[in-house]
């Protein structure tokens, strides 16, 4: 057999020039060339500092598990049920527990980690860090809290609906949106429910929803109906609510309306867009709407000084003037490598994308002006999920469970 597999690699190394890898046999001409990347004039190299493997990733599944920062760590997670803390600096383990599930079978818990991975607890959501404590979600509606020192449970609690989205955390209160439109607040410290509030959801909709943002007394979520709506934190009393984009079109297909990514809020306003193509800018405290534009996405958007950057559904890059809508430049090279949200790091963007490239680009232009492999331009490394940046180095995770740390020079 191993010889079989010998010949079948060296028969691709003579008969197809460039064959990089045998998955490319099964590739067709438009995904190839969408793999093909364009010479660029790098101005800087970017390096890695540490890398890590987290056991297990999150293979083909939905997922936004991304890597949390705080308090001199690296927080991060597998689907299966690993949740870690890393040295940031070092990329050291500090503590690490596995909240997978093991039948009983009259073993000890060492033994059945030994001969079985367990029944994966379907980390999805994405960590969140505050108080000193490690929130997340699961697909099965659980909510776990974590001492962030030493990752011992605080508490473990059940909601009805999945968590796909980061919880978010203000004033004692960790807010979740869910995939049944239920929204949960429960309290911080104990994991008792203080409020619920229900979205209609409609027929078909994305696989995900937006994370909320907790910010001002408020918790700004927005609805797979295509609303914005904002409610009183403390009690879960609707302030407002705004129609972004309403459902149009004969099927259920072109009536999809999502609003899939975490609202951004800066200096008072509310940056929200839809999958269908509205992004608008929306008052905080009133709902109004200030300006609207055609942008079509289900990634989070960012920003750095006026600017504000979306990373479309087609992996095109547009810079906006956050204050009227107008487009500054846009950037189409990276088109359908699914690329993650575009992150500033210094006076650069930086991006993931489905074969394990990070790219890095001007703020001020848009210009490609490095680029990083951190997998080996395979789908099992995809970057898949926003990179996290503090400072000037870069935190990202991969498909297959490799988790990376990337200083921009």
């Amino acid at each position: 057999m191993k010889m079989r597999v010998i010949s079948l690699v060296l028969g691709c190394t003579v008969l197809m020039s460039g064959c990089s890898t045998i998955s490319d046999w099964f590739a067709d001409d438009e995904e190839l060339l969408i793999r093909r990347l364009a010479p660029i004039e790098s101005q800087f190299t970017p390096s890695i500092i540490w890398s890590t493997d987290l056991g297990n990733g999150v293979a083909q599944y939905y997922s936004r598990l991304e890597p949390a920062l705080a308090y001199g760590n690296v927080y991060a997670a597998n689907r299966q049920g690993l949740v870690a803390a890393y040295e940031q600096k070092t990329g050291k383990k500090v503590w690490e527990r596995n909240f997978a599930v093991f039948a009983d079978q009259g073993l000890t818990s060492g033994l059945k980690k030994i001969w079985s991975s367990g029944e994966p607890a379907k980390i999805s959501g994405g960590l969140s860090i505050a108080y000193e404590t490690v929130f997340f979600g699961t697909e099965n509606g659980e909510v776990i809290a974590l001492n962030a020192n030493d990752g011992e449970v605080k508490w473990q609690t059940t909601v009805k609906g999945e968590v796909i989205a980061a919880p978010s955390i203000e004033e004692g209160i960790v807010v979740l949106n869910t995939g049944s439109g239920m929204v949960f607040a429960l309290d911080a410290n104990t994991g008792e429910e203080v409020w619920v509030y229900e979205s209609e959801v409609p027929p078909l909709s994305l696989r995900g929803v937006s994370a909320p943002a907790a910010t001002a007394g408020g918790a700004i979520i927005g609805t797979a109906n295509g609303k914005l709506v904002v409610n009183i934190l403390a009690t879960g009393q609707t302030a407002w609510e705004q129609v972004i984009s309403s459902a149009s079109g004969v099927t259920e297909l072109e009536r999809i309306v999502d609003i899939d990514s975490q609202p951004l809020v800066s200096g008072g306003i509310i940056y929200v867009i839809t999958y269908d193509g509205s992004l608008a800018a929306v008052e905080l405290r009133s709902g109004r709407i200030i300006w609207k534009r055609e942008y079509k996405s289900y990634r989070r958007m960012s920003s750095a000084g006026n600017n504000l950057y979306v990373v479309d559904a087609n992996s095109n890059i547009y810079a906006l003037d956050s204050r009227n809508g107008v487009e500054l430049w846009s950037q189409g090279a990276l088109k359908k490598r699914l690329l993650t949200s575009a992150v500033p790091v210094g006076d650069y963007l930086v991006a993931g994308d489905k074969w394990g490239y990070l790219h890095w680009f001007n703020q001020s232009d848009g210009k490609l002006v490095a680029r990083l492999a951190v997998g080996d331009d395979d789908e099992d490394e995809s970057i898949y999920s926003s990179p996290v940046v503090e400072g000037r180095t870069i935190y990202t995770q991969t498909r297959d469970g490799k988790l990376v740390a990337i200083k921009t020079p």
